[in-house]
């Protein structure tokens, strides 16, 4: 058990990257395949999946424009270059100290927190790119009808493809009560935004980050070393 735990941790960047993507692009992959965009299926009353496809922003958002659109395309890639680059430092100090056995407990914690965070926003990060990269290459429209897959011509060039969201959580819905300023009287709908399971490993990455690091310090700064 000792020794599965150890291969765990040492391989625990690659094993949430990849289990986050594969089911991130099998998920999509199945809505692409067996569903026309704004089709709908009921799982609960409060979840379902809703087939919608967004320019690349994370939870439906839009960034206007051809241009807009490749340039948050551009920023995203190098923003995973990036991201991965650090992964990897941050990574390899914390197998280092641990096997020097620098760290504490609480330490430990914390670095493997940060691997964590960090590897859950990657793999988001990566799971969307890769729909606005190539998902105009492999799909045909699926407007009206259901997508092909290797059509003989895609619906958009490399880097202009759209990511395909499709969890849906209408947890609460009803009007506002008509004595509120502004919105009484109007549908109330909590929670409105469609996203997929990449926006999902996102959000997780960044609320672990700021639950297990609430004393962040950079691995091998001179602060830490301090």
């Amino acid at each position: 058990m000792k020794g599965g735990k150890v291969w765990c941790g040492r391989h625990l960047p690659v094993i949430l990257v990849v289990l986050v993507l594969l089911v991130d692009q099998v998920s999509k992959f199945l809505v692409k395949l067996n569903m026309r965009i704004g089709d709908e299926i009921d799982i609960f009353s409060w979840f379902k999946i809703h087939f919608l496809e967004n320019e690349g922003m994370a939870f439906g958002f839009r960034f206007g424009g051809e241009g807009g659109k490749l340039l948050l395309s551009l920023v995203r890639l190098a923003a995973i270059v990036f991201l991965a680059w650090y992964l990897y430092k941050v990574d390899r100090k914390r197998l280092s100290d641990l096997r020097q056995g620098l760290l504490s407990r609480q330490e430990r914690r914390a670095r493997t927190g940060l691997v964590a965070s960090l590897s859950l926003i990657l793999a988001g990060a990566v799971g969307n790119m890769i729909d606005s990269a190539f998902y105009g290459l492999l799909f045909s429209e699926s407007y009206f009808h259901v997508a092909r897959l290797f059509p003989p011509e895609g619906y958009a060039p490399f880097l202009h493809g759209r990511v395909v969201d499709m969890l849906y959580f209408p947890l609460v819905q009803g009007h506002y009560p008509d004595w509120m300023p502004w919105v009484g009287g109007r549908e109330l709908l909590f929670f409105r935004p469609v996203f997929n399971v990449a926006d999902s490993a996102i959000t997780v990455g960044f609320v672990v980050f700021f639950i297990t690091q609430r004393d962040f310090r950079i691995p091998g700064s001179k602060k830490e070393k301090a």
